[in-house]
């Protein structure tokens, strides 16, 4: 079963098809989306769903900017 994105949350993804965008199919892309684009609500929705641990290692691996890659690895550290 696929985890679609919440309402809330959707706007962040404007160019995207959003019946085929899943939490399954594109975890990293959307926590990469959130991460750097993301307001408060949409961020304490990537943080539930991913584990601190999991995100600390993902995050080099993600295209963010300089200013929020280091925002967050000093937030989640």
């Amino acid at each position: 079963m696929q985890t679609h994105i919440p309402t809330q949350v959707k706007q962040y993804f404007w160019g995207d098809n959003l019946e085929q965008l899943s939490w399954d199919n594109h975890r990293d892309y959307i926590i990469q989306t959130i991460l750097e684009k993301g307001d408060s609500v949409a961020a304490k929705w990537v943080l539930q769903k991913t584990k601190q641990n999991e995100l600390l290692s993902l995050i080099p691996k993600l295209k963010l900017s300089e200013k929020s890659r280091n925002f967050w690895l000093v937030y989640l550290s």
